[in-house]
C-alpha cells in the first residue's frame, strides 16, 4: 500500500497543503471547522505525520539531554526522574547520559547540541576542563556545578547546609567534627558547605578536619564504630530513596523537586533567548537518631 501523503489529506479535506501543514504545526489562525476537517481526513486515511519533517519545519527536536555522573547516586537518580517528569509535561523527551567521570561522554552530548540534534542540555557531571562550555551561549543549564560564566547554575544553599549540620553536632556536644567534601579543585557550589563548616569551627575554637572524597564512585567504608553511640553522623542530600532505606539518618535535605523545576524553568527561558541568572534554593535539617 502506498504511503499516505500530505497532498492526500489536503484533497480529502478540501483544503490546501499549506493549510494541512499549518494544522499539524499549530501555526496561524484557523477556524475550528477547518481544523476538524483536516483531523477527520487524517483519521480516515490513517495518516501519520513525518516527525523528522515536522522537526525541520519547527527547527527543534523536542529532545533535551541530561548528563549526570551516575543514577546509582540517590540524589542524581531522583533528580533525573524529577527532570524527566517535568520535561515530559512540556512535550520534551529526554536523552539521559551517565558520564561516570568520563569527559569524552559529556563532550558527545555537547556535540549533539552543537549539531542541532537536541534542543538543550541540563548537566551535573563533574568533568573538568571541557572548553566547549566557555565558548557557547547555547541553552545549557547546570545543577550543582560551576561550568562557566555564561551558564546558569541551580544549587541548594550549601553554605546554609554546612552551618546547619555543624551547629547540630556542636549542640550535641561533639568535640571532634569531620567534614567530607569533593576535592577543593572541583568547581561546584557544594564547596560552600566547607566554608560554613570551617567558619563555625573557627568561631567555636575547634580544629577543622576536612576530608576530600570523590562521591561519584563511592567505596564502602567500615570502621567498626557504632552510630550514634561512638560517632554521630549527619548526611547530605536527603533523597527519597535514602530516607526510605535510612529513616533514622539525620540529614540536610536539598529541595530536589524544586531544583528540577528551577532548572527546567531556566532552560525554557534560555530556549526563548531570555537572559537568566543562577538560582539558589534553601535546605533544611531533617532530625534523626544518628546525629
Amino acid at each position: 500500500m502506498a504511503r499516505v501523503k500530505l497532498q492526500d489529506v489536503a484533497k480529502l479535506a478540501g483544503v490546501s497543503v499549506t493549510t494541512v501543514s499549518r494544522v499539524l504545526n499549530n501555526r496561524g489562525y484557523l477556524s475550528k471547522q477547518t481544523i476538524n476537517k483536516v483531523h477527520q481526513a487524517m483519521e480516515e486515511l490513517n495518516y501519520r505525520p513525518n516527525a523528522v519533517a515536522r522537526q525541520l519545519y519547527k527547527q527543534r527536536t523536542d529532545l533535551v539531554g541530561l548528563v549526570f555522573p551516575t543514577v546509582n547516586n540517590p540524589f542524581f537518580g531522583q533528580l533525573e526522574a524529577e527532570l524527566e517528569t517535568r520535561l515530559y509535561e512540556l512535550g520534551y523527551r529526554v536523552v539521559m547520559g551517565n558520564s561516570q567521570n568520563n569527559p569524552g561522554k559529556e563532550e558527545q552530548y555537547l556535540q549533539l547540541l552543537f549539531n542541532g540534534q537536541i534542543d538543550g542540555l541540563i548537566v551535573g557531571a563533574h568533568n573538568e576542563g571541557i572548553e566547549a562550555y566557555h565558548n557557547t551561549n547555547l541553552p545549557i543549564v547546570s545543577i550543582e556545578r560551576i561550568v562557566s560564566k555564561q551558564i546558569p547554575v541551580v544549587a541548594a544553599d550549601n553554605y546554609q547546609g554546612g552551618c546547619l549540620a555543624t551547629q547540630r553536632l556542636l549542640d550535641a556536644g561533639c568535640q571532634h567534627i569531620i567534614h567530607t567534601n569533593y576535592p577543593a579543585t572541583l568547581a561546584t557550589p557544594n564547596q560552600e558547605r566547607r566554608r560554613g563548616y570551617e567558619e563555625l569551627m573557627t568561631k567555636y575554637g575547634r580544629e577543622k578536619l576536612t576530608y576530600e572524597i570523590s562521591f561519584d564512585l563511592p567505596d564502602d567504608q567500615k570502621a567498626g564504630k557504632r552510630v550514634p553511640e561512638d560517632v554521630k553522623v549527619i548526611g547530605y542530600d536527603g533523597a527519597s530513596s535514602t530516607r526510605l532505606l535510612f529513616p533514622d539518618l539525620t540529614t540536610i535535605q536539598q529541595p530536589i523537586p524544586e531544583m528540577a523545576q528551577a532548572a527546567v524553568d531556566l532552560l525554557q527561558k534560555r530556549l526563548a533567548g531570555q537572559a537568566v541568572e543562577s538560582v539558589t534554593l534553601p535546605v533544611k535539617l531533617i532530625p534523626g537518631l544518628t546525629g
